[in-house]
């Protein structure tokens, strides 16, 4: 069983962090011009959906966006005979585009690898960038966000949980202590 050890980023904290993602992103790009925001599938959907809207405000212009399923990515089925279940995904154009990959979570680096190979095989983008809610480190890959809404540096005990009200009925950041019989696995 997890336990709360702690909120990261209550309600505002994460609008915060959002609103100044999207304005690193318009800054950075000179505009939103030519750039396409990709959410991993499932929190980083919401998360790009949301940096689209502060954009918006920000800037008036609408930003194109898509949601990416890494399912065939992934380098960490138990089983490689096991079929992963795709979940589907809706892909803007990427070619010549700066794409702006967003996620909720940045751990290992994992994740990000898998959905830069899918990204590749939607088209070959411009550049691309990575946006995340939270930075915990403990990288196996050399992956780094450009954008950060919060740099949480964690144990491997310790996990980051995101809570959007779209999946989970509310909005917050928790870090949450593992049980002991989930340590050892």
């Amino acid at each position: 069983m997890n336990k709360i050890k702690t909120q990261l980023m209550d309600e505002k904290a994460m609008e915060r962090a959002i609103t100044r993602i999207a304005h690193e992103i318009i800054e950075r790009n000179k505009g939103v011009e030519g750039v396409v925001l990709l959410g991993v599938m499932r929190r980083g959907a919401i998360l790009a959906n949301r940096l689209g809207e502060a954009i918006w405000r920000i800037e008036g212009s609408k930003v194109e966006s898509g949601v990416i399923d890494i399912s065939l990515y992934r380098d960490d089925l138990l089983n490689p005979l096991e079929k992963p279940k795709i979940k589907g995904g809706t892909f803007p154009v990427v070619k010549g585009k700066t794409v702006v990959l967003v996620d909720d979570v940045l751990f290992t680096g994992r994740t990000v690898r898998a959905a830069l190979d899918a990204i590749i095989d939607l088209g070959r983008p411009s550049s691309v960038q990575l946006a995340v809610l939270v930075d915990r480190g403990h990288r196996e890959l050399p992956i780094r966000a450009d954008y950060v809404g919060k740099n949480a540096p964690t144990s491997r005990r310790e996990l980051v949980a995101v809570l959007v009200t779209e999946y989970d009925g509310q909005n917050q950041v928790l870090i949450l202590e593992q049980g002991d019989a989930e340590c050892e696995q």
